[in-house]
């Protein structure tokens, strides 16, 4: 049956190699079977600008992903918080389209959204406020003009204070708010919703305004590889 394929925050660097090798495994043998892979953000641990497309591991997901592509499964790229300095050069390498965060398509029929998660996340107000401020097209291409090198130094010391920060915040506060969520499906018309960012693998339904909708919470592949596979009859976990 048609289908597509969904999945998010693999963070791949090269201190995590086995994640490397699920997810190669994955794009080689599994994801071809599918019309279409979409990526909702996180792909890499971080990404300091299309500049450092030679590195040996950019270049082999990028060479992956341009053999998937070429196969004839559509490749969907969307920022997340870790990688949204990614641009054409790295779509392009990859043979995907980027996409704008949020997303809202007819998935075989039914209306479905997708965003990476982070903006569900309002009740982490010093994400929210840091968040503004990334997002910003003239903070990015001040923060592009700089050396890579020195990027990669201050990603390096962001990261160090963001799991330092994540240690002193409740649980809670890291979810998406319940409100924002209905915010966002109010909006849109009250469709299918599909995520990541949290790492809470999950589905979750929500009643909004008489509404029953669906909320797909994508998981990280730090312990084990997981898609959403999605086709004319609903959407179904899968691990491997």
């Amino acid at each position: 049956m048609p289908h597509s394929l969904f999945i998010s925050d693999l963070h791949l660097c090269v201190e995590q190699p086995l994640t490397t090798q699920v997810f190669l495994k994955y794009v080689r043998q599994k994801a071809p079977k599918a019309e279409a892979l979409y990526i909702l953000g996180d792909l890499f641990e971080y990404w300091a600008g299309d500049d450092d497309l030679d590195d040996p591991l950019h270049q082999q997901i990028a060479h992956a992903l341009q053999e998937l592509s070429e196969l004839g499964t559509a490749v969907f790229i969307m920022h997340g918080n870790r990688d949204l300095l990614m641009r054409q050069k790295l779509a392009s390498a990859c043979g995907a389209s980027l996409l704008a965060d949020p997303t809202l398509l007819d998935l075989y029929g039914t209306p479905t959204l997708l965003t990476h998660g982070d903006l569900l996340c309002t009740d982490d107000v010093a994400y929210q406020t840091y968040r503004k401020q990334a997002h910003n097209t003239a903070w990015q291409q001040q923060f592009l003009s700089q050396p890579l090198m020195q990027r990669k130094a201050f990603i390096t010391q962001l990261r160090a204070r963001s799991e330092s920060e994540k240690k002193t915040k409740s649980s809670e506060i890291m979810d998406v708010n319940a409100d924002a969520v209905a915010e966002m499906l109010r909006k849109y018309h009250y469709p299918r919703l599909i995520h990541g960012h949290t790492h809470r693998l999950n589905l979750h339904a929500h009643i909004v305004d008489g509404h029953q909708c669906e909320r797909w919470v994508l998981g990280d592949w730090h312990a084990a590889g997981n898609a959403l596979r999605c086709d004319a009859l609903g959407c179904y976990r899968e691990h491997f």
